[in-house]
């Protein structure tokens, strides 16, 4: 058995078919200003709940003497760090919509060489 002779072979077709609907949107720069509102929203109720985390604690005893303390709730810490990390993603994810609506365009069709056109070879300078 012999391999089949290049001449004998189908041509392939490389072409790309273009996506539908693409990813250039202009709308995703609407989506990305609905996340920096939810991201801001969310810091500021990570701080709410890092301030009502942390408890001040005052105790006076008999003699006079003030002992101060803090108290920490393990609850509201926890959620107040959750919350940060949410706001950092949905910044981060704000960006890439904001990349993908204004850069992103759509694919054009290459022009495919006649086929008694020569290759074009690199310059190997």
């Amino acid at each position: 058995m012999s391999a089949p002779s290049v001449a004998e072979e189908p041509e392939a077709d490389f072409a790309v078919p273009p996506l539908r609907g693409g990813l250039h949107r202009p709308v995703r720069a609407l989506v990305a200003l609905a996340e920096l509102i939810g991201a801001a929203v969310a810091i500021l109720l990570a701080f709410l709940c890092w301030h009502r985390g942390v408890t001040p604690v005052t105790l006076v005893l008999d003699d006079g003497t003030r002992l101060e303390a803090v108290r920490n709730h393990g609850g509201w810490l926890a959620l107040g760090i959750v919350l940060g990390t949410v706001a950092a993603l949905l910044v981060l994810d704000a960006g890439r919509q904001v990349v993908l609506a204004v850069r992103a365009r759509p694919r054009r069709p290459r022009a495919t060489p006649a086929p008694d056109a020569e290759p074009a070879v690199p310059n190997s300078m």
